[in-house]
């Protein structure tokens, strides 16, 4: 089976552990969100293309859910002593390490999908994982702080802020003029299964639909598209996923997201068994829906959850 999955980054990272689980046997390819890439000490860091890549390659901190595992952070130390910062975005001494190869190769020339690759060659995540562009996009959210509204990247808003305060506005900077990255458009369209896992369905999902072609291709491709709700209970399983669904007035339940993508995008979409008093609503917009657990506690349940995205897939084709 030919599986396409879009994934943000440690939701997505986590599902896609207990997809590989599920279904073994599957060809998956992950298409990664790059929106939320930042340039720090003169490094190109691709925080969802790594976390995927650590998580399924044996490398991630589990505790955090990002990062390097059995990490240390003397560099880190050693530029906060010269003043340099941000010292609110942590990255490690091993973690630099991937940073710095991604930097060179991208200098030398290669483009970020041929550099995630090389970078995956040494981890083996055991799917093709691809960035949505080799094109720079980076999502902004704009703010008002002690007065002044401006614009700052998604890690400042996110890591440093810690959306503390309201998100006026979600711009995924450069979208517009990206292309997809080579082998994107084509796996969507040999794909046999779509899903969306519980990743932020703004600036991480639809992020990479932002980029022109990505949707189109996913509404054109026809096969299954299923998704899996991110909030339950009103409420982001992980993050601040409300804050920046509030910003482009979308209401943080699991009915409002299924809506937010539509029904000519989304197939089939899951509900926490919390929310089953909304699957009515969703099938009334033309939208497949199931009421199942979706607590990722462990590599089981998120298994099982996999399971039950590829079952509603099944019925949509049916």
């Amino acid at each position: 089976m030919r599986i396409v999955v879009l994934a943000g980054g440690i939701g997505g990272a986590r599902f896609l552990r207990g997809l590989q689980q599920a279904a073994p046997e599957a060809d998956v390819t992950v298409i990664g969100n790059t929106g939320d890439d930042i340039h720090l000490f003169g490094l190109k860091v691709c925080p969802d293309l790594d976390t995927v890549m650590y998580t399924l390659g044996g490398g991630i901190n589990e505790e955090q859910g990002w990062g390097r595992t059995d990490e240390s952070f003397r560099v880190k130390e050693e530029l906060a002593a010269y003043g340099v910062g941000p010292e609110w975005f942590g990255l490690g001494d091993r973690d630099f390490a991937t940073h710095i190869v991604r930097t060179q190769m991208l200098a030398a020339g290669y483009p970020l999908s041929a550099v995630t690759e090389a970078l995956c060659a040494r981890w083996k995540p055991g799917v093709r994982l691809l960035p949505m562009s080799d094109d720079r996009v980076e999502t902004h959210v704009a703010v008002e702080i002690d007065g002044e509204r401006k614009a700052v990247h998604f890690q400042e808003y996110w890591v440093k802020l810690r959306a503390s305060v309201p998100a006026e506005a979600v711009v995924p900077v450069g979208a517009d003029q990206a292309k997809p990255a080579p082998g994107v458009l084509e796996a969507i369209g040999s794909a046999e299964v779509i899903l969306f896992p519980p990743s932020n369905p703004v600036v991480s999902v639809g992020t990479i639909l932002a980029v022109p072609g990505i949707r189109e291709a996913i509404a054109d491709a026809g096969v299954p598209v299923v998704g899996l709700s991110p909030i339950v209970g009103n409420a982001p399983v992980r993050g601040m996923a409300d804050k920046v669904l509030e910003a482009v007035g979308v209401e943080a339940t699991a009915a409002a997201v299924a809506a937010h993508y539509g029904s000519g995008l989304l197939d089939g979409w899951l509900v926490d068994t919390v929310d089953a008093d909304t699957v009515a609503d969703v099938e009334a917009a033309g939208i497949r829906c199931r009421a199942v657990p979706l607590m990722m506690t462990d590599v089981d349940a998120a298994a099982e959850m996999a399971r039950q995205a590829l079952a509603l897939a099944s019925e949509v084709t049916a």
